[in-house]
């Protein structure tokens, strides 16, 4: 499967080349300072070879080869980071059917369409929670094949047997006698053993990160979205054996005792944390284990769920449930002190929809320049990066503008038009 994926990614050359890095001076009418959260006044930010290399205060002037762009009348901040996104799919009503009728070279030429649409929406960094594609699809976007967000991907998820990411969840006995059951190599394990297997194997699959399912998921073809499904001995020996390789673990999780699991055995974040309570935001805070809601998903699937045949019956209750119950969570979590970041679970829905979560997370009690700040410096600081997420020298020239006061009105995140990643302009405003 791997080769033909890797085929599909050489494939797309033709589809999307992109720019090559050069000198810029941006003017900005008003900068966001990611670190402090405020909104400063007119700026210029010189770029060079895909780096910052002056922040100043002022309108400044293009010297030599450097490309004057004018952004006088919007904000610039730094690009966004989604920490949950799944590149490879999107849902639909026929998602679940797509699985046994489609090849990995189709959800591989799918991926780049939504590549660009993350990229357009002013996402210049995502992690993709799971799916084999968003390796590939990496690594063609590293290689200037095709354009879209930098990606640091888990590719697959681990769980264990019959667990929210077990890939042979509803087959009939017929094919699961024919392929066997399901073990470390595909990411199911069920032993501590397993698990350090299921990690290694990931690091040789070339994953950036972990992601683990630590209970029932939402759009899993079974009937728990919230019963834990990993020991604390089993999570404790992934997140001990990814610290092997420099890898951070994150935790998809919706029950109490999942999510208690999770956090004691030492995971980097909790993905939707729906039923989290005040004795589990307590533990977060004194592990420094971080919460990524991703409210987006769970609206998406509460209002899918209203609509006949769109999930199969074994998901709609679960989507009814527990998706309208994280904006809420999300907003208790903040008033507790717990640390936010952002991330969507896009994929759920559509990919380039992703600033929406912004709407959302101040909806929650939220105040914008955090929600900003979870998108950008703190998103960063999961991912255990310190080059991306500020407009400072030295950092990526990962570079978003919009009209407007995004502090003032969160709601103008939504019309993002110029958008810079690695000194590289893709999109800009029509003048």
């Amino acid at each position: 499967m791997r080769t033909r994926l890797a085929l599909a990614a050489a494939l797309l050359a033709v589809l999307a080349p992109a720019a090559s890095a050069g000198d810029a001076v941006l003017t900005c009418g008003r900068l966001f300072d990611s670190r402090s959260g405020a909104l400063l006044g007119p700026h210029t930010v010189v770029v060079r070879a895909g780096r910052i290399a002056e922040v100043v205060p002022g309108r400044g002037a293009a010297a030599g080869d450097a490309r004057a762009i004018d952004l006088s009348d919007r904000t610039c901040l730094p690009g966004f980071t989604d920490l949950h996104v799944h590149m490879g799919s999107q849902s639909s009503p026929q998602s679940y059917s797509e699985g046994f009728r489609l090849d990995p070279v189709d959800y591989a030429y799918r991926s780049v369409g939504y590549a660009e649409k993350t990229l357009a929406a002013g996402f210049t960094s995502v992690r993709d929670l799971g799916g084999e594609v968003a390796l590939h699809l990496r690594d063609a976007i590293n290689q200037g094949l095709v354009r879209g967000p930098r990606i640091f991907a888990a590719g697959k998820s681990i769980a264990t047997t019959g667990g929210h990411a077990d890939p042979t969840n509803g087959w009939n006995d017929a094919l699961s006698h024919l392929v066997g059951p399901p073990g470390p190599t595909d990411g199911v394990v069920n032993s501590v053993d397993d698990a350090r297997q299921a990690v290694r194997q990931r690091y040789k699959d070339g994953s950036d990160v972990i992601k683990i399912t630590a209970t029932g998921g939402v759009l899993s073809y079974a009937a728990s979205g919230d019963a834990p499904q990993f020991t604390v001995d089993e999570v404790k020996a992934i997140v001990d054996t990814a610290k092997d390789y420099g890898y951070r673990v994150a935790a998809h999780a919706h029950g109490k005792e999942g999510m208690t699991r999770a956090i004691l055995g030492g995971v980097t974040s909790i993905e939707h944390g729906t039923y989290m309570d005040e004795e589990v935001m307590r533990l977060m805070k004194a592990r420094g284990t971080w919460y990524v809601p991703t409210i987006y998903a769970g609206r998406f699937v509460a209002e899918k769920a209203k609509i006949d045949g769109y999930f199969p019956d074994v998901v709609r209750p679960k989507a009814a449930r527990i998706g309208a119950l994280i904006q809420d969570t999300a907003g208790k979590a903040y008033r507790n002190g717990v640390k936010i970041a952002f991330g969507t679970d896009m994929g759920v829905g559509p990919h380039g929809d992703n600033a929406r979560e912004f709407l959302y997370m101040v909806e929650a009690g939220i105040p914008a320049a955090q929600a900003l700040q979870a998108a950008t410096i703190r998103a960063a600081e999961v991912l255990g990066v310190d080059d991306q997420g500020v407009l400072a020298p030295g950092k990526r020239a990962d570079i978003v503008a919009l009209p407007g006061d995004p502090l003032a009105d969160i709601g103008n995140v939504l019309k993002v038009d110029f958008v810079m990643k690695d000194g590289v302009v893709h999109r800009e405003p029509a003048r």
